[in-house]
């Protein structure tokens, strides 16, 4: 048996702790420049009130120590963070991609920068996040939707932070909105397919709640139109293309005569477009397929994919634009900007 008892008696000593990096503050750069903490902090901060010597002094400093400052500790003296934050419900889908690149770059512009947060598809998802980022007070929160809790409408408009929704419309938003109607792409959508001919359409959507009511205004389009029901398959949100595959398949086995569909997304839409290949169904001459998003690679398929566009930079910018302006304290004119949809007509259809 081996003993691992110290030998001679000597007591075991502890591991010597690791010490903690120093951070670099604000006074030691004052010293390595050879001026003020004061004068530091205006450098920094407003760094045209500074005489160019004495800014370049403190620039070397800054560059030599790696010295980032404390933006929350500037933040809580002059009320503001120059912080933005946004939720989105999925970064796994490239759908609100445009949108957050648009409302990145145009936050910069003016000196903010992004916050991003995934919120999923359930309410109490989001109201967590909201918990966590209104306690933070950004100058700003852009939200995906107008179907929030009710706790999380009260936390949003009790915390006094300025709130741009998106992608959707309502007559009454919590403060302001840039999107478009959901309801009248899914009656625009069955207008357009009718049009060209299709009476037996169904619908391919995700299971989330935008994505019914456009399928909801589809179904009530086609009773106006006097066609028959649309079948509805609904798969998980966020929708993959191997959702639009197996949704086919559904589809067809139920309901044989179908000779439209409408996917809820561009990446079902290319799901279907892949199982009607393999399949030996021709598109658009036996089946029309529809997306919606206009992703980059809708352009490119074979049959080039009709869908539904929205102007995600346009979203995005505009979004900024109410953030800075309200945080500025602008007037804004319009607190519900509707920019509305383009169905983009291709080879699918």
């Amino acid at each position: 048996m081996t003993d691992s008892r110290p030998k001679n008696n000597q007591p075991t000593l502890p591991a010597p702790q690791r010490q903690r990096p120093h951070s670099v503050t604000v006074s030691d750069v004052a010293r390595l420049a050879g001026v003020s903490a004061m004068t530091v902090s205006r450098a920094v901060n407003t760094p045209d009130q500074v005489p160019a010597a004495t800014l370049k002094k403190v620039q070397d400093a800054v560059a030599k120590t790696g010295y980032v400052p404390n933006l929350l500790a500037g933040g809580l003296r002059s009320s503001k963070s120059r912080l933005v934050a946004a939720l989105v419900p999925t970064l796994a889908g490239p759908v609100f991609m445009e949108t957050i690149q648009a409302l990145t770059a145009a936050l910069a512009e003016h000196g903010y920068q992004l916050m991003l947060g995934q919120s999923g598809y359930a309410n109490s998802r989001e109201d967590d996040l909201l918990s966590a980022i209104i306690g933070r007070r950004p100058d700003g929160i852009v939200l995906t939707g107008i179907m929030h809790s009710i706790e999380g409408r009260r936390r949003l408009l009790a915390a006094g932070i300025p709130v741009v929704e998106t992608w959707d419309l309502t007559p009454t938003p919590i403060d302001m909105l840039v999107g478009f109607s959901h309801t009248e792409v899914g009656r625009s959508v069955c207008d357009y397919l009718h049009a060209r001919g299709r009476r037996h359409l169904a619908v391919i959507g995700g299971d989330d709640e935008r994505s019914h009511r456009r399928n909801q205004a589809f179904v009530e389009a086609a009773a106006k139109l006097g066609l028959a029901p649309p079948p509805i398959h609904l798969v998980p949100a966020p929708t993959s293309l191997g959702s639009g595959r197996s949704g086919l398949r559904t589809l067809l086995a139920e309901h044989p005569d179908i000779d439209a569909i409408f996917c809820s997304s561009d990446l079902l839409a290319l799901g279907v477009l892949i199982e009607a290949q393999a399949q030996g169904i021709d598109v658009p001459g036996r089946l029309a397929v529809m997306g919606f998003g206009d992703l980059s690679l809708a352009r490119d398929l074979h049959p080039a994919l009709t869908t539904v566009r929205i102007d995600g930079t346009r979203i995005g910018r505009q979004a900024a634009q109410c953030i800075v302006d309200r945080a500025q304290g602008r007037q804004i004119e319009a607190r519900v900007m509707d920019i509305g949809f383009t169905i983009i007509e291709r080879a699918s259809v």
